[in-house]
């Protein structure tokens, strides 16, 4: 495994704009339009938001990010491996990452939104290993076929 260095983005390079705005092109074309909920760069800058990206010197290997919700739940956003570097440990490097860092702000439930299609398999498998269980919609989010919503109890860990 490459060298992961994970630290808070700004969302302001080129590099980071370039993967999130394959990560959006991506979530379009595997669901509708008001299925989608892939923040865009306005939106991951919100205060409530913080975002990280993954590096390998200047190799940009992925990002994701961290919404609070409540005092004690947050939603993990926006998490992307480029492509180079798909199955290479760096969304679990991450996702750990995003984890620690939703615990020690004393949050007791992480939550998240995925796919349905095909596409989204691999997180699916990835959330689920981490402890993650799909449940029903949380926050401001209805039912719908093309969302899997999931949650992390982290006050059990």
């Amino acid at each position: 495994m490459q060298s992961i260095t994970i630290q808070t983005d700004d969302l302001r390079g080129a590099k980071t704009i370039a993967l999130l705005e394959a990560h959006r092109q991506d979530m379009f074309a595997q669901s509708p339009p008001e299925c989608v909920f892939a923040l865009d760069l306005e939106g991951l800058r919100q205060p409530e938001i913080t975002f990280w990206s993954a590096w390998d010197g200047e190799d940009l290997l992925g990002c994701g990010a961290l919404k609070e919700l409540s005092a004690t739940q947050a939603e993990l956003k926006s998490m992307r491996t480029a492509t180079a570097h798909v199955r290479k440990g760096v969304a679990a490097k991450m996702l750990a990452h995003i984890i620690a860092v939703a615990r020690s702000r004393g949050y007791t439930q992480l939550y998240l939104e995925t796919g349905t299609t095909a596409g989204f398999a691999p997180a699916h498998a990835l959330y689920q290993r981490h402890g993650f269980v799909t449940r029903g919609p949380f926050a401001n989010y209805v039912e719908d076929p093309y969302s899997v919503f999931m949650c992390l109890d982290l006050a059990d860990r």
